[in-house]
């Protein structure tokens, strides 16, 4: 079922989250108990980030650099086709341009609608860690709206191979990622609600929000967000802060800021259990206003960890 549909049949608010793939070596059981104490409050789709091939340089004997790629998880369509079959849910694996071709995104995606699966999280993606910059793969996209465009195109039946029937489309529900703070890269946020628009004009269906800690972020965002002609629906992403050291972490790599009565809060905990404690109480009260204000659904960054997710979950579903 597309997750547009969830909200549509719901009369309240929905809980979902997203889940990384198992680091290389582990099996599936170590991300199904991870899954596992949150079905009871019964998540309509769970959402599969997507992690491109990476690479580093070694130097051999003659003196060279080669160029060595590595992938540290496995695929998310394998991913999202275990997680289906064993929980009977829906997925929603993340689709991204960096590390990939046009030809291999479009088998992805034939893969993906061969094994039932009906929502994308269509994404850009960030640039490797050895790169300044996002650099797209050579005969990829560099733009998610040029990703979206290519998903667009083939619900309506038009592949990069023009010899497959035209009626043998898929259809797909896109979903888009939103950024209450602004994305790092935009020089404002009146730039960056432009080309959300024009992802939502191209055919995404709903949008999942950066995770945010102040609640006022989120409220304005939807509000100028509707103000521009974006009525589609936008999913709060939250997570509980579960360390002391995320409190310098978290800013650095997505480029939010942390309240200052949360902050100091957790700077004062004396070890890291008391600091997950508040990012618990802190999520609790972040849903609860969510909630009243009617988000379809609340939307969680487990980033691996459950605990901190349930326990929020277990006070609120």
């Amino acid at each position: 079922m597309k997750v547009t549909e969830h909200f549509r049949n719901a009369d309240k608010t929905l809980f979902s989250f997203e889940v990384l793939p198992p680091l290389k070596g582990e099996n599936v059981r170590n991300l199904f108990n991870h899954i596992d104490p949150l079905m009871e409050f019964k998540p309509p789709f769970i959402d599969v980030t997507y992690h491109r091939e990476e690479y580093v340089y070694k130097h051999r004997e003659n003196g060279l650099l080669e160029k060595i790629t590595t992938r540290k998880r496995p695929g998310t369509v394998g991913i999202c086709a275990a997680i289906q079959n064993n929980y009977k849910v829906d997925t929603v694996p993340h689709l991204i341009c960096g590390g990939f071709t046009k030809e291999e995104t479009e088998n992805a995606l034939i893969d993906l609608h061969f094994l039932g699966i009906d929502n994308v999280l269509v994404l850009r993606g960030d640039c490797v860690k050895s790169e300044q910059r996002f650099v797209p793969e050579p005969g990829g996209h560099n733009y998610a709206t040029e990703l979206i465009e290519q998903v667009v195109c083939m619900n309506h039946g038009h592949y990069l191979d023009d010899e497959i029937p035209s009626n043998s489309g898929t259809d797909f529900c896109v979903g888009v990622a939103g950024y209450p703070e602004k994305h790092f890269e935009a020089p404002n946020l009146k730039s960056d609600l432009r080309w959300l628009k024009k992802k939502v004009e191209m055919g995404a269906e709903y949008i999942v929000t950066q995770m945010f800690f102040d609640n006022q972020k989120y409220f304005d965002f939807v509000n100028l967000c509707r103000e521009a002609g974006i009525n589609v629906p936008i999913l709060p992403g939250l997570k509980p802060l579960t360390t002391k050291s995320q409190l310098s972490l978290l800013p650095s790599l997505f480029h939010i800021e942390i309240p200052c009565d949360l902050a100091d809060a957790v700077d004062a905990c004396t070890d890291n259990k008391a600091a997950a404690q508040v990012g618990v109480e802190w999520a609790i009260q972040q849903s609860k206003e969510l909630m009243e204000f009617g988000v379809p659904c609340l939307h969680f960054y487990s980033m691996g960890k459950s605990e901190s997710v349930r326990k929020v979950a277990e006070q609120l579903f």
